[in-house]
C-alpha cells in the first residue's frame, strides 16, 4: 500500500516533538501491511479509521481499490480527537 499525507496531517505532525514524530512515522509505516495492522480501529459515525501511538491517534482512510493510505489527521487525544 501507498501512504499519502494531507498537508493538514503534515503541519500537525511536524508541531510535534521530535521523539513522538518518530514513533507515528515507525506506526504509520506499519500501515503498509493493510489490514493486518495492530492498534488499528474504524471511527464510529464516519468514514475512515483511527491508528492510536500513545496519547496521539492518526486519522486515516483506506482506498483498497487503488491501494493508496491517506493520512488525514494527526492529533493529541483528548474530548475533541474525533469531531
Amino acid at each position: 500500500m501507498k501512504i499519502e499525507w494531507t498537508r493538514k496531517a503534515l503541519k500537525q505532525h511536524l508541531k510535534l516533538p521530535a521523539q513522538v514524530q518518530t514513533q507515528i512515522l515507525a506506526a504509520v509505516a506499519t500501515l503498509a501491511d493493510w489490514p493486518e495492522c495492530r492498534n488499528v480501529k474504524s471511527l464510529q459515525g464516519k468514514d475512515g479509521y483511527r491508528l492510536r501511538v500513545g496519547a496521539y491517534r492518526v486519522i486515516f482512510e483506506v482506498d483498497t481499490a487503488i491501494r493508496i493510505i491517506l493520512v488525514k489527521e494527526v492529533k493529541k487525544r483528548d474530548e475533541r480527537t474525533y469531531h
